[in-house]
């Protein structure tokens, strides 16, 4: 069956892009590797490739020693000053001192190598927690990790064998050839470059189908490590719904798809090891039964044809890792090409040229005619203007979808506002800095996630740098040390994957003493309590009103009585503000609070029954 015209441009056109966008990762590695403002690293490149060059020369000449060790053993010329054994121990050191100053060449290059990956990975690193909520939420964290993970190894094989194995490759070739022409004749020339460029055809050939294959693996191989990864971080759930068979035929029907990839990739890496051995042995057969014929007819030393077959093994070898090189450096720069696409994605939320700290000076927070959607298509908030005064503790319920927690967001300026204008204590939020911005705001979210490490670290994390006596006392506050002192480990306890070894109102806790000890002047409580016992939620108010004093606290609420006694309490509906008053203002009112109150009153009856 005929290919179809249409794929072959597509794949024409994709083997334009990668190949722009491979010169375009080798030009973005180069500062790596000769960086303006570091001279040591400019000078040891410098030093690594005069060592190459001398490990070149020195093997390039090795042949011709062999080559007069052997003739003077056969009395085909006179016994020369250093004799047959100076000959041969001179060829011996000759290969040694070429693999010394190889390694003498990775040891000086080494930490050029390693610098470049740690700068490259921190770069990497950092750019990925500037990028907005919007892109995080939407990317999957094992197919993210891979791409990193792919992309920095792919600059390590990028560093070691562009710069040491293809230059040099060409170069040692082209030195042989040179000896070959000028010892014997234009045919040993002729045949020589002949056999590399039917061999370097062949190899880039396949090797271009090959990496197609490679493609189609990895892909499969993200897909299964996305799965697998997205089963782990959901293994309560898993185990909730006893869909442990499920998720293994989930995994296991990725990983079929990955193995037969990996059996074509596996066949056409025979085949083309294979065709590269008929090639090389086809050349290495007629050289020799060129010379062999040379010396029948006395035109050759039987050095002569000792030195050729050893030129011609030294020109195999690196031949044989080329197709192996080619590809991998092929793949290293699709890998490299998908972690530098990574980094040349702008982050959506950035401060501007300029944007100086925000300074809080009694916490006043005021919503502007806020508009803004996740999607432009449906918006969320619709023009909601609110002021919550210094010291304030306002409360925003409302039904789901309302637009109460995206309030919360905007506040943190994980994304930034499509209309109107969000400020604290007049300044507004995109002329402030995210970094003095996030200080000012302290979060004690719904669910806490916690480090898989140890209950100090984890409460430590709200400042850097805080002492031992400052980490007890946020944690008295949140009414959390004495539990922590009953544990055997203490404050050493290891809190498990995502804190899953304490309980919720435990981690909630940790939370709150985490935030307590930031000491941020703006707090916001985003459901803080809405997933735990009504005995646990009673003590975690008690804390959270310890947390609350002489702080502005912006409270988004789901249980209507935990925020009862709030300074303010705003209801939100369809993106709109529908009401706003105290608690007992609004009950009077009959309105849509006293809806929503008579509905949870009616529920937790219910329940208590």
């Amino acid at each position: 069956m005929p290919p179809d015209s249409s794929q072959d441009a597509d794949s024409a056109d994709l083997a334009r892009e990668e190949r722009a966008s491979g010169w375009r990762t080798i030009r973005r590695v180069g500062p790596y590797l000769w960086p303006k403002d570091t001279p040591w690293v400019r000078h040891r490149v410098t030093l690594s490739l005069v060592l190459l060059m001398v490990a070149k020369l020195i093997a390039v000449g090795t042949p011709l020693l062999y080559k007069s060790a052997v003739d003077t053993l056969g009395g085909d010329v006179p016994d020369l000053a250093l004799g047959a054994i100076g000959l041969t121990v001179a060829y011996g050191m000759a290969r040694l001192m070429n693999v010394g100053f190889q390694q003498l060449r990775d040891g000086v290059f080494a930490r050029v190598g390693q610098r470049a990956l740690r700068a490259l990975a921190l770069e990497t690193f950092t750019h990925i927690h500037r990028m907005s909520m919007r892109y995080h939420i939407t990317r999957k964290t094992g197919g993210l990790s891979r791409i990193i993970e792919r992309g920095v190894k792919g600059v390590d094989f990028l560093l070691r064998f562009l710069l040491f194995s293809i230059g040099p490759l060409v170069l040692e070739l082209m030195m042989i050839a040179g000896i070959l022409f000028y010892l014997f004749d234009v045919w040993y020339l002729v045949v020589v470059g002949g056999t590399i460029a039917l061999y370097v055809w062949f190899t880039f050939k396949v090797t271009e189908w090959r990496v197609k294959l490679r493609r189609e693996m990895n892909a499969q191989d993200t897909d299964a490590n996305q799965k697998a990864i997205d089963s782990l971080l959901n293994f309560e759930t898993v185990k909730y719904f006893g869909a442990e068979s499920r998720e293994a035929r989930r995994y296991d029907h990725a990983m079929q798809h990955y193995e037969a990839a990996a059996v074509k990739t596996a066949t056409s890496l025979a085949f083309l090891n294979f065709g590269q051995s008929v090639l090389i042995t086809s050349g290495l057969v007629a050289v020799m039964v060129m010379a062999a014929i040379g010396v029948q007819k006395g035109a050759m030393t039987v050095g002569d044809f000792v030195m050729v077959n050893a030129y011609m093994i030294q020109i195999t070898m690196p031949l044989n890792f080329l197709g192996t090189v080619y590809r991998e450096i092929r793949q290293s720069l699709v890998d490299m090409g998908q972690m530098f696409d990574l980094l040349g994605q702008p982050p959506e939320v950035t401060d501007r040229p300029g944007a100086k700290d925000i300074v809080v000076t009694g916490g006043v927070v005021e919503l502007h005619d806020i508009r803004f959607g996740y999607d432009a298509t449906r918006p969320i908030l619709k023009g909601v203007s609110l002021k919550v005064g210094a010291g304030e503790n306002v409360a925003l319920v409302g039904p789901s979808g309302s637009g109460k927690s995206t309030i919360g967001r905007l506040l943190f300026r994980f994304y930034d506002v499509t209309g109107g204008a969000l400020t604290i204590d007049g300044q507004d939020l995109r002329d402030v800095t995210q970094n003095s911005l996030h200080r000012a705001i302290g979060v004690v979210p719904q669910d806490t996630v916690l480090f898989n490490d140890t209950i100090r670290y984890n409460i430590a994390y709200g400042r850097d740098g805080a002492t031992e006596d400052e980490i007890i006392a946020a944690a008295r506050s949140a009414q959390i040390h004495d539990f922590i002192s009953r544990l055997p480990e203490g404050y050493e306890t290891m809190v498990g994957e995502r804190g899953l070894k304490l309980s919720g109102g435990e981690k909630q806790r940790v939370g709150i003493a985490r935030t307590l000890l930031k000491n941020p002047p703006i707090l916001l409580l985003d459901e803080a309590t809405s997933a735990l016992d009504t005995e646990t939620e009673a003590e975690i108010q008690s804390a959270l009103r310890v947390a609350a004093e002489g702080r502005t606290v912006i409270t988004i609420a789901h249980r209507l009585s935990t925020i009862a006694d709030a300074d303010r309490i705003v209801v939100l509906q369809d993106g709109a503000v529908m009401e706003s008053g105290t608690h007992d203002d609004l009950l009077a009112r009959q309105g849509r609070y006293a809806q929503l109150w008579q509905r949870q009153q009616a529920e937790d009856a219910e329940d208590a029954a």
